[in-house]
């Protein structure tokens, strides 16, 4: 493609360079209006500058990434109703063996769930778990936060729906998803293992002493325990005291509390039975003190020492223990028959989320339209839910929708000034895949675009050219061009703090985190980053296939 007009080429360059500074510096000090808006900015300047026209611009927002994209946000909201994410987070501790172990465990976890739902679900999910077992254990934080960003980045490369620049590359490239998995999977599963090889090496005695720090405290733990428990023996607490009525009316309040809206009736059923069983107490507390005031007075007077008052109160007494008892029991009734009803309905409502998850996958691998398949999956769990959906819906990050749909617009309006071509003519001749030389070359140009641009911007810019570059020689040449891109421009995410959205989620949630903030440095951060991705990158791209 030639180069247009030079005003052209100067005003798009403008709106480009506008759009990437917000894109990168949200908070940029002279104007911070955040990336949203930044790319709104940037897709309105070229419309204004002429570089695209109105329709031009309504054409380059590519509808089929956005179904895809709100489908699996909608699907994710409900898994995390659905209590999927904390299942994962239970997992991470769950007979932990020490602070290897969890490492390993949150780098495998992470993985996985960035592969099916998205590698920033899984990060804003997980953090706080993270911090929260950290802060138990006493293990320093920041190591298993790194952990979960790159193994979130890493996993996030073997599915078309891990991240939105693999959206972008399974949309344009119409690549089936299997093909796309097992062409990246091997890449993945090694670079994942290799990943927490590095980190082990980086943080080996750390975790070693965290490690020692950590069963000194289980240990003080249980001393304390064994302590505590003989203090507060059960057999000092046999009798009917107070304690008794407080702790009954506590369990009625926490049933209470889980029972659903629909079991009105049985509440107040209940709260009379509570009434109850409050009075009888009282009653039985003013009679036990008053046969215990009447006994001490006829032994104090030496009188007659069976009374008959006395005996009469002292059945009083247990026939209103045995009424109690009965309340109880009536009481303890209504709830388990509620409660079990109520628990089951949530079991079945959870199993048809994990059951349409599942056939959305299975309907991935089938080959059929991904966007149609996850917007058909996220609506039938609307359904099912069967209440208000505004409160899920809500909670899709429609700023990100209205992200690319700027970011579409002004990529588009980049490449008409021919820029972008004019580049890639310059480099074509060196970063064929046909030779190591050019594999090596072309992925260094990705890695470096991609934290310079952004990865998402990268694969618009470049998933085009290289495409069409490489299909000139073979398909399969064009296939492994794509998966190429796809795993170098993720990866390349974890090479800096800023490198993917993934990092500066798990930072900005370990910061927010409530009694669990950290902070973590941009320079841990690239001490880590820099190996860690050159090594997997290079390992990985000698098993794409």
């Amino acid at each position: 493609m030639a180069m247009a007009p030079t005003m052209k080429v100067v005003l798009g360059s403008i709106a480009f360079a506008i759009f990437w500074v917000l894109a990168v510096f949200p908070s940029v000090p002279f104007l911070p209006v955040g990336r949203t808006a930044g790319s709104l900015l940037g897709a309105m300047l070229m419309v204004v500058f002429r570089v695209l026209t109105p329709d031009q611009a309504f054409a380059a927002i590519d509808l089929p990434i956005l179904g895809l994209l709100f489908g699996t946000m909608v699907v994710s909201v409900y898994l995390e109703r659905a209590d999927m994410f904390k299942y994962l987070g239970k997992l991470l501790s769950w007979k932990s063996k020490g602070a290897k172990d969890l490492l390993c465990r949150i780098s495998v976890i992470s993985a996985i769930s960035s592969a099916l739902f998205t590698n920033d679900t899984s990060c804003v999910v997980l953090t706080e778990f993270i911090l929260k077992i950290t802060r138990q254990h006493r293990l320093p934080p920041h190591p298993f936060l790194l952990a979960l960003a790159s193994s979130a980045n890493i996993g996030s490369s073997a599915t078309p729906i891990g991240n939105p620049q693999n959206l972008v590359i399974a949309v344009q490239s119409k690549i089936a998803f299997g093909s796309f998995v097992f062409g990246i999977l091997p890449s993945m599963l090694v670079g994942v293992v290799v990943n927490i090889l590095v980190l082990m090496c980086m943080y080996w005695k750390l975790l070693s002493s965290a490690q020692k720090d950590e069963e000194d405290a289980t240990a003080e733990v249980l001393a304390d325990g064994d302590v505590f428990s003989h203090r507060f023996s059960p057999a000092t607490m046999s009798h009917l005291t107070s304690s008794n009525s407080l702790e009954w009316n506590s369990r009625l309040e926490s049933v209470n509390m889980q029972s659903s809206p629909t079991m009105n009736g049985q509440v107040n059923h209940v709260e009379t039975l509570r009434n109850r069983v409050n009075s009888t107490e009282n009653e039985i507390h003013s009679d036990s003190s008053g046969v215990y005031e009447s006994a001490r007075n006829s032994s104090a007077s030496k009188e007659i020492t069976n009374d008959a008052s006395s005996q009469k109160r002292a059945e009083t007494v247990s026939s209103r223990i045995e009424s109690m008892d009965r309340l109880r029991d009536l009481s303890s009734m209504q709830f388990s028959s509620g409660g079990f009803a109520t628990k089951w309905k949530r079991t079945l409502w959870k199993s048809c989320v994990y059951l349409v998850t599942i056939g959305m996958l299975i309907a991935f691998f089938l080959g059929l339209n991904m966007s149609w398949t996850a917007l058909t999956a996220a609506l039938a769990l609307v359904v099912l839910d069967f209440k208000d959906a505004q409160p899920c819906l809500e909670k899709v990050s429609y700023s990100l929708l209205i992200f690319f749909c700027g970011m579409f617009i002004t990529v588009d309006g980049f490449n008409k000034t021919g820029i972008p071509s004019t580049l890639w003519d310059f480099m074509e001749p060196y970063a064929r895949i046909d030779h190591a030389t050019g594999i090596v070359i072309l992925a260094l140009v990705i890695l470096v675009l991609s934290n310079f641009a952004s990865n998402v911007p990268t694969v618009l810019l470049l998933g085009g050219r290289v495409a069409a570059s490489e299909a000139a020689m073979s398909a399969s040449d064009e296939k492994k061009a794509w998966l190429i891109l796809a795993w170098v421009s993720t990866v390349a995410g974890n090479l800096s703090l800023l490198g993917s959205a993934a990092n500066l989620i798990v930072c900005e949630q370990a910061h927010r985190a409530a009694h669990f903030g950290y902070d973590l440095s941009f320079w841990k951060h690239l001490k880590f980053g820099v190996p860690s991705t050159i090594i997997i990158t290079a390992i990985g791209l000698t098993l794409i296939r």
